[in-house]
């Protein structure tokens, strides 16, 4: 294989194709080197934007059921990006077994005129980075607080993620996490001690002003008792049908808001309390890119606010095309014009 080097190409792959030139796609290992978490945040809130205008396009990802999990495909297109593509990623929560991450994922480019591939993209750790960078803009659109403590449930890489991004739009004065494994809330307090941070019990980290779940539970954590008047929730775990992370009290008591509808009731938060009765869409009070766009007022200080995110398509989009252009690639010649025939092999 052809070593890893930085190149960017000066034309389009329909322009190529006229010379009769190999059009190549570009591989980036690792995508996430190369982009700033401002940035992102920047980013994720334009796709946000776009979805609440409805200048994009994106069908609700599909589901494929494994032995050990499952895979979700999530195609999508932003014109204002000139972008299109998909994102394959999987989910095996008993991946750690066996020393693999228990989320992976690969998104695909194309170049919208030509549908011609122009770049594959190691969107594993992008994902994380992605979760985290939507969770930030939830917070700076619907939170009331700009300070104040911040409580984390759950010590994975996403939580992680969350914690860097959700640092860049609120100042935390104190972090409280909880795990179910307190030995990994204490290796999290330790990797991130450069923070006014300390493990906690769940229901102290459930009190905070902004409050951060990203776990995989399919029973409820999180109890209605302990969140105060006027604290935001980014519930981040729940992105498959059966999974639920917060009392559906706190929904009926809140003003949520979701990512994407149809995803949403599909897979979100709120995908339970609506399967068992408990809860109704009529009583999401809209997409956070409608409150981007100020079609749907802020609401108003001390109510509860919760953020349902599944993951959209158009923010890993919005998140690769970051990358395009920078950092180490790697070659994967595609084809040639057709007037040229064959599909060209890896060059030595």
């Amino acid at each position: 294989m052809q070593a890893c080097h930085t190149r960017t190409y000066p034309d389009t792959p329909d322009k190529r194709a006229e010379r009769g030139e190999i059009i190549d796609m570009q591989y980036y290992p690792a995508p996430e080197e190369v982009i700033e978490m401002s940035d992102l945040i920047s980013a994720v809130e334009s796709a946000f934007l776009d979805h609440g205008a409805g200048r994009s396009i994106m069908p609700p990802k599909v589901y494929v059921n494994l032995p050990g999990g499952d895979f979700r495909t999530m195609p999508s297109y932003i014109p204002s990006l000139e972008t299109a593509g998909v994102k394959i990623v999987n989910v095996h929560p008993e991946n750690r077994k066996a020393g693999l991450p228990t989320v992976m994922a690969v998104t695909i480019l194309l170049d919208p005129p030509t549908g011609t591939p122009v770049a594959v993209l190691n969107a594993t750790t992008l994902t994380d980075l992605r979760t985290g960078a939507c969770a930030a803009v939830a917070t700076r659109a619907l939170a009331h607080k700009t300070s104040g403590t911040l409580g984390i449930i759950g010590s994975g890489r996403q939580a992680e993620s969350g914690l860097l991004a959700l640092s860049q739009v609120f100042e935390p004065e104190e972090v409280l996490v909880w795990s179910r494994s307190a030995s990994h809330a204490d290796e999290f307090v330790q990797r991130n001690s450069h923070l006014p941070i300390r493990s906690t019990d769940i229901e102290s980290a459930a009190g905070a002003d902004v409050l951060l779940t990203v776990t995989p539970s399919k029973t409820p954590l999180i109890h209605d008792a302990w969140i105060a008047d006027g604290a935001h929730i980014n519930a981040m775990g729940a992105d498959a049908p059966g999974k639920q992370e917060l009392d559906p009290a706190i929904l009926k008591r809140a003003d949520v808001f979701v990512d994407d509808m149809d995803q949403a009731v599909h897979s979100g938060e709120v995908n339970v309390p609506i399967s068992l009765g408990l809860y109704s869409p009529s009583e999401i009070t809209g997409t956070l890119g409608r409150v981007l766009t100020g079609a749907i007022p802020k609401p108003s200080p001390g109510t509860v606010t919760v953020f349902d995110s599944t993951g959209l398509s158009i923010t890993d989009l919005a998140a690769a095309r970051l990358a395009i252009g920078k950092g180490r690639t790697i070659d994967l010649p595609f084809m040639q014009n057709a007037a040229t025939p064959g599909i060209i092999g890896v060059r030595e």
